[in-house]
């Protein structure tokens, strides 16, 4: 069975900080979480004017924001492929190295909370009402947990 392929591309950088290849790696196993059935996936670390622009033409909001969702599976459906295209989560690197500083938290840690958060949406999970939030926050630290998790060892 194919495995989840994940891309993460930089536009905008480099980030002083930031390893695109970790990311690429907690995607990986928070897709894994998820149970997922092999998966493509897009990441997209981003300076805060290609987040702006993107915000502006897609949600009509002219402002940097943290992350942007967007689910290759809305609208038509797509012809069965393995892995099934999933879609894409752009990350404004400069907007969360600011929340990291007002939680006073890593910069890694900010950046895969928001990759859990994008990556919930991509599967179709939402925050409109105060149950969804809550369950959002649950399935968000979840994921943020199931990244971090370290690879066992083989003893010899």
């Amino acid at each position: 069975m194919p495995a989840h392929v994940v891309q993460v591309s930089v536009a905008g950088g480099p980030f002083a900080g930031v390893r695109p290849d970790v990311l690429r790696r907690r995607a990986h196993k928070m897709l894994a979480a998820l149970g997922r059935a092999p998966t493509e996936l897009s990441v997209a670390l981003v300076d805060d004017a290609a987040i702006r622009a993107l915000n502006r033409a897609y949600r009509g909001l002219d402002k940097p924001t943290d992350v942007l969702a967007f689910a290759l599976s809305e609208g038509e459906p797509l012809p069965p492929v393995v892995p099934e295209p999933l879609g894409d989560v752009i990350l404004s690197v400069p907007t969360a190295a600011r929340q990291a500083r007002r939680r006073n938290a890593p910069l890694l840690a900010e950046l895969t909370m928001l990759l859990a958060h994008g990556l919930l949406h991509l599967c179709g999970f939402d925050h409109r009402t105060p149950a969804e939030e809550r369950d959002m926050k649950a399935r968000t630290h979840a994921l943020e947990a199931a990244a971090v998790v370290r690879a066992r060892r083989a003893r010899p």
